[in-house]
Protein backbone atom coordinates (compact mmCIF):
# COMPACT_ATOMS: atom_id res chain seq x y z
CA UNK A 1 0.00 0.00 0.00
CA UNK A 2 1.24 3.61 -1.09
CA UNK A 3 0.27 6.52 1.14
CA UNK A 4 0.42 9.79 0.49
CA UNK A 5 0.55 13.13 2.38
CA UNK A 6 0.45 16.77 1.02
CA UNK A 7 2.36 19.62 3.76
CA UNK A 8 0.07 22.21 4.48
CA UNK A 9 1.74 23.77 7.76
CA UNK A 10 3.79 26.78 6.60
CA UNK A 11 3.78 29.90 7.07
CA UNK A 12 2.96 31.70 3.29
CA UNK A 13 5.32 34.45 4.63
CA UNK A 14 5.94 35.89 0.52
CA UNK A 15 1.87 34.83 0.01
CA UNK A 16 1.31 37.49 2.59
CA UNK A 17 -1.88 35.51 3.84
CA UNK A 18 -2.86 32.36 4.17
CA UNK A 19 -2.68 31.41 0.59
CA UNK A 20 -4.29 27.72 1.29
CA UNK A 21 -7.06 29.67 1.11
CA UNK A 22 -7.02 31.86 -1.59
CA UNK A 23 -9.96 31.03 -3.95
CA UNK A 24 -8.94 29.56 -7.60
CA UNK A 25 -10.63 30.67 -10.63
CA UNK A 26 -13.07 27.95 -10.52
CA UNK A 27 -13.74 28.37 -7.37
CA UNK A 28 -11.92 26.05 -5.42
CA UNK A 29 -9.56 26.83 -2.31
CA UNK A 30 -5.75 26.83 -3.59
CA UNK A 31 -5.45 23.64 -0.73
CA UNK A 32 -8.85 21.94 -1.89
CA UNK A 33 -7.31 22.23 -5.72
CA UNK A 34 -3.92 21.21 -4.90
CA UNK A 35 -5.32 17.43 -2.64
CA UNK A 36 -8.27 16.70 -5.14
CA UNK A 37 -5.20 15.07 -7.26
CA UNK A 38 -4.11 12.83 -4.47
CA UNK A 39 -8.02 11.24 -3.48
CA UNK A 40 -8.85 7.97 -4.37
CA UNK A 41 -5.21 7.25 -5.67
CA UNK A 42 -3.29 6.15 -2.58
CA UNK A 43 -4.26 4.16 0.45
CA UNK A 44 -4.66 6.61 3.39
CA UNK A 45 -4.09 10.21 2.73
CA UNK A 46 -2.80 12.88 5.40
CA UNK A 47 -2.52 16.62 5.72
CA UNK A 48 -0.16 18.11 8.09
CA UNK A 49 -1.65 21.37 9.19
CA UNK A 50 -0.82 23.86 11.97
CA UNK A 51 -1.98 22.99 15.48
CA UNK A 52 -5.29 24.15 15.98
CA UNK A 53 -5.79 25.16 12.47
CA UNK A 54 -9.78 25.31 11.79
CA UNK A 55 -9.86 25.65 8.10
CA UNK A 56 -7.42 22.65 7.54
CA UNK A 57 -9.86 20.63 9.94
CA UNK A 58 -12.79 21.26 7.98
CA UNK A 59 -11.34 20.38 4.82
CA UNK A 60 -9.95 17.42 6.25
CA UNK A 61 -13.39 16.53 7.40
CA UNK A 62 -14.99 17.65 4.11
CA UNK A 63 -12.98 15.23 1.78
CA UNK A 64 -12.15 12.48 4.16
CA UNK A 65 -8.15 13.39 4.99
CA UNK A 66 -6.29 12.43 7.62
CA UNK A 67 -5.04 15.74 9.76
CA UNK A 68 -2.15 15.67 11.31
CA UNK A 69 -1.22 18.75 13.37
CA UNK A 70 2.52 19.56 13.00
CA UNK A 71 3.54 21.05 16.65
CA UNK A 72 6.57 22.70 15.71
CA UNK A 73 5.47 23.81 11.99
CA UNK A 74 6.83 26.99 12.48
CA UNK A 75 10.06 26.28 12.57
CA UNK A 76 10.35 24.88 8.90
CA UNK A 77 9.62 22.28 6.51
CA UNK A 78 11.79 19.64 8.42
CA UNK A 79 9.11 19.57 10.92
CA UNK A 80 6.30 19.01 8.70
CA UNK A 81 8.82 15.98 6.70
CA UNK A 82 9.30 14.56 10.11
CA UNK A 83 5.56 14.59 10.88
CA UNK A 84 4.77 12.78 7.94
CA UNK A 85 7.53 10.22 7.75
CA UNK A 86 6.81 9.15 11.30
CA UNK A 87 2.52 8.50 10.01
CA UNK A 88 3.65 6.56 7.33
CA UNK A 89 6.04 4.87 9.84
CA UNK A 90 2.96 4.20 11.69
CA UNK A 91 0.52 2.17 8.92
CA UNK A 92 0.33 -1.12 8.65
CA UNK A 93 1.73 -2.40 5.26
CA UNK A 94 3.08 0.64 4.19
CA UNK A 95 5.49 0.17 1.07
CA UNK A 96 6.38 3.71 0.29
CA UNK A 97 4.64 7.65 0.43
CA UNK A 98 3.74 9.60 -2.17
CA UNK A 99 4.35 12.85 -0.71
CA UNK A 100 2.73 16.35 -1.77
CA UNK A 101 2.89 20.36 -1.71
CA UNK A 102 -0.48 21.83 -0.80
CA UNK A 103 0.27 25.05 -3.29
CA UNK A 104 1.07 22.87 -6.24
CA UNK A 105 -2.96 22.63 -7.49
CA UNK A 106 -1.68 22.03 -10.88
CA UNK A 107 -0.67 18.74 -10.48
CA UNK A 108 -2.54 16.18 -12.54
CA UNK A 109 -4.31 13.29 -10.88
CA UNK A 110 -2.72 10.66 -13.51
CA UNK A 111 0.41 11.63 -12.39
CA UNK A 112 -0.09 10.80 -8.19
CA UNK A 113 -1.18 7.36 -9.56
CA UNK A 114 1.89 7.17 -11.81
CA UNK A 115 4.42 8.14 -8.72
CA UNK A 116 2.87 5.73 -6.36
CA UNK A 117 3.14 2.87 -9.33
CA UNK A 118 6.66 3.46 -9.87
CA UNK A 119 7.41 4.18 -6.31
CA UNK A 120 6.47 0.10 -6.47
CA UNK A 121 9.80 -0.20 -7.51
CA UNK A 122 11.09 0.43 -4.34
CA UNK A 123 13.11 3.57 -5.29
CA UNK A 124 13.07 7.23 -4.88
CA UNK A 125 10.52 9.00 -7.66
CA UNK A 126 11.19 12.37 -9.29
CA UNK A 127 8.25 13.62 -11.48
CA UNK A 128 9.73 15.41 -14.07
CA UNK A 129 8.56 17.54 -16.82
CA UNK A 130 10.49 18.97 -19.41
CA UNK A 131 13.59 17.03 -18.12
CA UNK A 132 12.89 19.17 -14.65
CA UNK A 133 12.14 17.75 -11.25
CA UNK A 134 8.90 18.35 -9.35
CA UNK A 135 6.51 17.01 -6.90
CA UNK A 136 5.17 15.03 -5.91
CA UNK A 137 8.22 13.22 -5.14
CA UNK A 138 8.10 9.10 -3.80
CA UNK A 139 9.58 7.81 -1.18
CA UNK A 140 10.01 4.15 -0.45
CA UNK A 141 9.07 3.04 2.95
CA UNK A 142 12.88 2.36 3.82
CA UNK A 143 14.04 5.71 3.38
CA UNK A 144 11.14 7.37 6.11
CA UNK A 145 13.29 6.75 8.85
CA UNK A 146 15.70 9.21 8.02
CA UNK A 147 13.62 11.72 7.87
CA UNK A 148 12.27 11.58 11.50
CA UNK A 149 14.74 13.65 12.90
CA UNK A 150 14.72 16.49 10.72
CA UNK A 151 14.34 19.79 12.13
CA UNK A 152 14.52 23.27 10.56
CA UNK A 153 14.46 24.82 6.96
CA UNK A 154 16.02 21.32 6.18
CA UNK A 155 14.14 19.51 3.27
CA UNK A 156 14.57 15.94 2.50
CA UNK A 157 17.18 16.63 -0.36
CA UNK A 158 19.68 16.79 2.39
CA UNK A 159 19.32 13.75 3.81
CA UNK A 160 17.71 11.29 0.77
CA UNK A 161 20.52 10.43 -2.48
CA UNK A 162 18.06 12.56 -5.49
CA UNK A 163 20.88 11.53 -8.03
CA UNK A 164 20.13 7.68 -7.72
CA UNK A 165 16.06 8.59 -8.02
CA UNK A 166 14.19 7.06 -10.46
CA UNK A 167 13.82 10.49 -13.17
CA UNK A 168 9.52 9.70 -14.08
CA UNK A 169 9.14 12.08 -17.48
CA UNK A 170 5.28 13.03 -17.65
CA UNK A 171 3.62 15.37 -19.61
CA UNK A 172 2.40 17.80 -16.60
CA UNK A 173 3.48 21.27 -16.35
CA UNK A 174 1.94 21.13 -12.84
CA UNK A 175 4.70 19.35 -10.92
CA UNK A 176 6.51 22.34 -11.34
CA UNK A 177 3.99 25.18 -10.72
CA UNK A 178 3.91 26.31 -6.97
CA UNK A 179 1.79 29.45 -5.67
CA UNK A 180 4.51 31.11 -3.45
CA UNK A 181 3.24 35.01 -4.02
CA UNK A 182 -0.24 36.23 -4.88
CA UNK A 183 0.86 36.92 -8.64
CA UNK A 184 1.22 32.89 -9.45
CA UNK A 185 -2.55 32.31 -9.33
CA UNK A 186 -2.45 33.96 -12.71
CA UNK A 187 -0.61 30.72 -13.64
CA UNK A 188 -3.28 28.74 -13.46
CA UNK A 189 -5.85 30.55 -15.99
Amino acid sequence: MMAGALLAAGQARRFGADKRQARLPDGRTLLEASAAAFIGRLGPLALVLPEDDAFGLELCGRLGLQPLACRLNRGGIGHSLACAAAWALGLPDCRGLVLGLADMPGVRPHTVSQVAAALAHGQLVLPCYQGRAGHPRGLPADCLPGLLDLRGDAGARDILDWNGALRLELDDPGVLLDIDQPEDLTKLV
